[in-house]
């Protein structure tokens, strides 16, 4: 990503920033920091901190073995500090420059407690705060360069499904059918990132822990996988059988596609979030399973696997163009199978673009 884009982005977020109150936001998450100025380090334990004033102004505090990292990424204004050295007088020399004593300072939601609770200690009379919220404002739309990413992320997740579905068989497990996925997305350039391989009763536990559960002929199958291209991620599931599919199987995994495409035809830029997981609850409700659909109908996707916008009952947020989330509903019956299909799609003015080949409207068979 060229400095343009992150010099926009940063740009962004200050305007943000004052819209907000806010006074300053702090990244310290390799993701944060790789979309707002292209620089993914991992501090580990060691203090590091990208900070944004609301008037633009951007300065890092990193270890010195960062710093040759932090230059490539072309920050111009870096301070940073040996082992043995102390890092907070250098977060206390910003403060004093950019007036943060008593300020309202955002953020990253997933910064370590250990960094947070050490620059309060240095600014007790500042208000911390989440900056998710604004963070999420810029990264819950995608640029035009950020779908590309997607799309590529998303069509190698579903060459791997092509690949793989024929090595399937029984007597394999999960953990060798995940391998497979795994293999696959990787040879086609991808980083793999999860897999989840659920067989039989298994299908029926939504976030399953793959295991060495061996397939069995007429077992229900859900391959939920993905993997990360350039930094942008797939997600995917794909719900097969392995032999032919019980008739509860054919009827479940109808009633899921349906409730899939209504949440799909519903889609677009403009409408409610939580409209579009109504759309697909509906549809698994009035079939008499409203009771087995046990999450959300969709999260955002981008960066992270999970992000904003979430696609969740009773949502007021309304889609931009630009949204990037899930359409994944899901029937699980404990003890005997489990459906879930699920695309990436982004929201447009008048419906939405998927960032996968569309899911097959019966149950496809393994092998």
């Amino acid at each position: 990503m060229g400095t343009s884009a992150t010099s926009n982005r940063t740009a962004r977020l200050a305007s943000a920033l004052q819209s907000d109150g806010i006074d300053c936001f702090i990244a310290q998450q390799p993701i944060s920091m790789g979309y707002l100025h292209g620089f993914h380090e991992h501090a580990g334990e060691r203090f590091m901190a990208l900070c944004i004033h609301s008037s633009g102004s951007v300065r890092l505090i990193c270890p010195a073995l960062s710093r040759s990292q932090a230059t490539r990424a072309g920050f111009t204004d870096i301070v940073s500090w040996k082992d043995g050295e102390d890092p907070l007088a250098l977060f206390e020399q910003l403060a004093d420059e950019w007036g943060l004593k008593s300020a309202i300072i955002a953020v990253d939601s997933d910064m370590p407690a250990r960094m947070l609770l050490q620059m309060q200690a240095t600014l007790p009379a500042a208000l911390f705060k989440s900056g998710e919220d604004t963070l999420a404002q810029l990264m819950r739309i995608k640029e035009t360069t950020e779908v590309d990413l997607l799309l590529k992320a998303g069509s190698i997740a579903d060459e791997a499904f092509v690949e793989v579905l024929p090595q399937i068989k029984a007597g394999l497990t999960e953990n060798q059918v995940a391998r497979l996925l795994r293999d696959a997305m990787a040879n086609r350039g991808g980083k793999p990132t999860f897999t989840i391989v659920a067989t039989g009763p298994n299908s029926a536990e939504p976030h399953h822990l793959t295991d060495d559960t061996v397939l069995a002929e007429g077992d229900t199958l859900i391959l939920d996988f993905g993997c990360e291209y350039e930094d942008y991620n797939s997600d995917i599931t794909r719900t097969v059988s392995v032999g032919p599919a019980s008739a509860k199987a054919k009827e479940v995994y109808g009633i899921v596609y349906a409730a899939h495409m209504a949440a799909r035809v519903a889609s677009k830029a403009g409408v409610t979030a939580g409209s579009v997981d109504s759309a697909a609850r509906t549809v698994i409700a009035d079939a008499g399973y409203g009771q087995y659909f046990v999450h959300r109908t969709g999260h955002g996707l981008g960066m992270n696997v999970h992000e904003y916008p979430f696609i969740i009952g009773g949502s007021e947020f309304i889609l931009e163009p630009g949204n990037c989330f899930s359409i994944e509903p899901g029937i699980y019956l404990p003890g005997d199978l489990g459906v879930r299909i699920e695309n990436i799609v982004v929201s447009t003015e008048d419906g939405h673009q998927s960032m996968n080949a569309e899911p097959s409207p019966v149950i496809l068979q393994a092998g």
